[in-house]
């Protein structure tokens, strides 16, 4: 069960030294940002830990989101800006080095590809990979499909089903396109964002410390919580975004701590 109280949550923010946080429904939405996460990260930086931002969105590349951050005054080192792009390329250098890439995604997903040194090929591709394509077209999906069928090696970026909107609204996300893929060819990818073992292990990677120092936040139960599972990452479900604390009790994925929203986890810290 989620721990609410508010002088425990209090407690176990002692150990942690830095946080992970979500964007979309945790410090923003859409183009509006929550009037309390200036606040909260003031606070984070005031009691001497570290923030970092990790979106499972790959339909924008890390230069689109400082950009958009530094907009609404949150200026940050593009170290503090996670990507679950950045998850994958990591894997691809590891296990497919040289590898040609056919990447169904957005302009903005295909520079990401290019500027880390890949070729990208829609002819004979050694991996196809499919991100969050919100410039889709009927040509990419029946060639993705196609190069799947023929048995291409095939990931997928993030597995969201929806993206959060402004006024309440979502729209179809990589996990949706996945799974119409998944009618067509009777495969689904493996993912690399959240709730990927492989994105916990990038996070603890790429910050240094110890699993039990780190708070992921944010607030979706399938990706944001789910990434902590059977781990000492501790997970704390804001309800600013997609669930709503009816929700909680039917999922399979249970939140360490549950909190409104992160201007009231800044009056912990």
């Amino acid at each position: 069960m989620a721990m609410t109280d508010l002088k425990d949550i209090q407690e176990r923010m002692k150990d942690i030294k830095t946080f992970i946080l979500d964007m979309d429904g945790t410090i923003y939405l859409g183009n509006d940002l929550f009037p309390y996460t200036h606040k909260f990260l003031d606070k984070v930086e005031e009691t001497g830990r570290n923030y970092y931002f990790f979106t499972n969105n790959s339909s924008k590349d890390l230069e689109a989101y400082t950009t958009k951050l530094g907009k609404m005054g949150i200026d940050i080192t593009p170290e503090q800006m996670m990507v679950s792009t950045d998850v994958i390329l990591q894997y691809l250098d590891e296990h497919h080095p040289g590898a040609k890439l056919y990447v169904v995604g957005t302009p903005a997903l295909l520079r990401a590809f290019e500027k880390a040194g890949w070729t990208l090929d829609d002819e004979d591709p050694d991996v196809v990979i499919l991100g969050f394509d919100t410039t889709l077209t009927y040509e990419k999906l029946s060639k993705l499909c196609t190069f799947v069928r023929h048995g291409k090696t095939y990931y997928g970026i993030n597995p969201d089903l929806n993206c959060p909107v402004e006024g309440g609204e979502f729209i179809p996300d990589c996990g949706s396109i996945a799974r119409c893929v998944e009618s067509s060819t009777g495969v689904y990818p493996e993912f690399f964002g959240k709730p990927s073992h492989r994105t916990l292990d990038y996070i603890v990677k790429a910050t240094g410390l110890k699993p039990e120092e780190i708070a992921i936040v944010g607030d979706r139960m399938y990706t944001d919580i789910a990434v902590a599972d059977n781990s000492d990452v501790v997970s704390i479900l804001v309800l600013s975004g997609e669930t709503k604390e009816e929700d909680v009790p039917k999922s399979k994925h249970q939140p360490d701590i549950m909190i409104e929203n992160i201007g009231v986890l800044a009056d912990l810290l």
